[in-house]
């Protein structure tokens, strides 16, 4: 007779850690997390124009989304650290918390500025939860399972999507709601949700966590800071400094200075950096993350864009605007659902990012030949196809560096798919706004001198109620840009310059973007495509647990 020890609570290697029913569990927490996240970022994108005119910072709107994205973008590797260190569940409670305190802050704003501090608050906890829940999703389901429950997360996308155009707009028409500005509604209501949230992922998001001690890279995160914010600062003021005065080329500087020591600091730190640096040996992780770069680049030069062109130029409403963007969620939706589909059932992903940054780069190429004139339906047509070729690149690449990682480095990795992401998100938006606002004013010019000319425009000139306007333009004041709502007044004839400069403008950011999606497009055919393995995270974790143990000792 013999008896073999054995472990009694170790798992069988291939066997799952969580039934369905389980993952769904998890998952209802994590989508309240995403929800949150998902919903300010489409509220704030409709409402914005109306937010700036409030605080009269039209050309300040940068600096509220550029200093969000910021803090999201420096923060989310830092997530991925704490989280393998300290655990997801807490983690994730901190990202909902600090959310919840920065609408907090948003919500009682004075000026552009002081929006900008608070929305950068607001990213502190943004940087967690989304990141936090990719991580989570890996933990727990296999790269091929994982396009299935990608369903649920583009569900989700795709209701805060057409919610959040609809809220955004309803709270920036409201002069006030329970006695407040209804455009400071637009940051509180994250409130009731946040609280819902933090209640349900205390309750719910129950999962095995192995400690990894860490040591917290902080003077990579500090130097990160250096090395990105005066960078995008100059992004931002550029066009009003100058891009060779003494201040920018300080900042230049600065940045570059920032960004080497950042690389220094990170060899120093080996498997203990922000961004260990022998991950981007693996050419899978670094070639993605590249990709995930001009993916965010080229994306928010659309999303910051679009609205901008429907409520200025074609004159609709927040509200109207934002329904208007649902074309883009459903492509979004509908790419994302079919390539996960196919994924899930073959384990081939690399021809969806080809196929995506090829519709993106014709979509954004068309948009930037709309104008004033342009009947909408050829921009809704356009907003859909551009919706189906990001669909087609934002899980699938996500999911192939995932893949790529070893189990001890999936938060890292995949905090970095969304830091780089994010990085050209909060690069794209500095950039095509100041392109934006740069031009904008020359292009306005050129649009009245042209008109000058025109029967109509002098015949407008010479109305009484347009007197105010004709001694404007003849005195070469100036128009005030950080407010737009003088056009909704002025005579169409009058206002036709300025929605044409504009247009201009407009077309000018979308025809950038299109050039930085080509880039993408060329770069994603040398992504190597690894076979997606068929174990979560945690699976992983216990196979490798099981082989490390001793050998069995009979017992006689």
């Amino acid at each position: 007779m013999s008896d073999t020890t054995t472990r009694a609570d170790a798992t069988p290697p291939g066997a799952a850690l969580l039934t369905h029913r389980q993952i769904l569990t998890i998952l209802s927490g994590l989508l309240l997390g995403m929800f949150l996240a998902a919903l300010d970022q489409m509220i704030v994108a409709t409402a914005m124009k109306t937010i700036a005119d409030e605080l009269h910072g039209q050309t300040l709107q940068a600096w509220a989304t550029t200093a969000y994205l910021i803090t999201a973008t420096i923060s989310t590797p830092l997530y991925g650290k704490l989280s393998d260190i300290y655990g997801r569940k807490p983690m994730y409670l901190t990202a909902i918390s600090l959310f919840l305190l920065g609408s907090l802050l948003a919500g009682i704003a004075g000026s552009m500025y002081q929006l900008a501090a608070f929305r950068a608050v607001q990213g502190l906890g943004a940087g967690g939860l989304m990141s936090l829940a990719m991580a989570i999703m890996a933990d727990i389901t296999s790269p091929r399972e994982r396009s299935r429950y990608m369903g649920y997360f583009m569900a989700v996308f795709g209701v805060s999507s057409v919610a959040g155009p609809v809220v955004g707009g309803l709270f920036a028409g409201l002069d006030t709601f329970l006695g407040t500005a209804g455009w400071r509604w637009v940051f509180l209501v994250n409130v009731p949700i946040a609280l819902v949230a933090l209640l349900v992922v205390a309750r719910v998001l129950n999962i095995p966590h192995r400690r990894v001690d860490h040591r917290i890279d902080f003077l990579g995160a500090a130097l990160l800071t250096v090395g990105l914010v005066p960078l995008l600062i100059v992004a931002e003021q550029g066009r009003e400094w100058g891009w060779a005065s003494g201040t920018s080329i300080a900042l230049y500087v600065v940045g570059v200075l920032g960004l080497a020591g950042f690389v220094l600091a990170e060899k120093r730190m080996g498997d203990e950096a922000l961004l260990p640096l022998r991950l981007f040996r693996r050419q899978t992780f670094a070639l993605g993350n590249g990709i995930n770069f001009l993916l965010g680049l080229g994306m928010f030069g659309g999303m910051v864009s679009l609205p901008l062109y429907l409520q200025i130029v074609k004159g609709y409403s927040a509200t109207q605007s934002g329904l208007m963007m649902v074309p883009m969620t459903i492509g979004i939706m509908t790419a994302a659902g079919i390539s996960g589909n196919i994924t899930a059932k073959t384990g081939r992903y690399k021809v969806f990012p080809v196929l995506g940054f090829a519709v993106m780069t014709v979509m954004l190429f068309l948009f930037s030949f709309v104008d004033t004139d342009t009947p909408l339906y050829q921009p809704l047509v356009l907003m859909f196809f551009l919706g189906t070729g990001l669909g087609l690149n934002m899980q699938t690449l996500l999911v192939a560096i995932q893949n790529d990682a070893e189990p001890r480095d999936m938060g890292v990795a995949t905090a970095s798919a969304t830091f780089f992401r994010q990085i050209g998100g909060t690069v794209g938006t500095a950039v095509f706004l100041s392109i934006l606002f740069s031009t904008v004013g020359g292009k306005i010019g050129d649009a009245l001198r042209a008109a000058a000319g025109s029967p109509d425009f002098q015949a407008a000139l010479a109305r009484p109620e347009n007197q105010g306007f004709a001694t404007a333009l003849q005195t070469g004041q100036g128009f005030d840009l950080d407010n737009t709502e003088f056009l909704n007044g002025l005579d169409p004839v009058l206002a036709r310059p300025f929605l044409d400069g504009f247009s201009g403008s407009i077309d000018l950011v979308f025809l950038t973007g299109s050039i930085v999606t080509l880039v993408g497009f060329a770069i994603v055919w040398f992504l190597r495509e690894v076979p997606l393995s068929a174990r979560s995270g945690l699976e992983r974790v216990k196979d490798a647990e099981a082989a490390e143990e001793p050998t069995p000792i009979a017992m006689h």
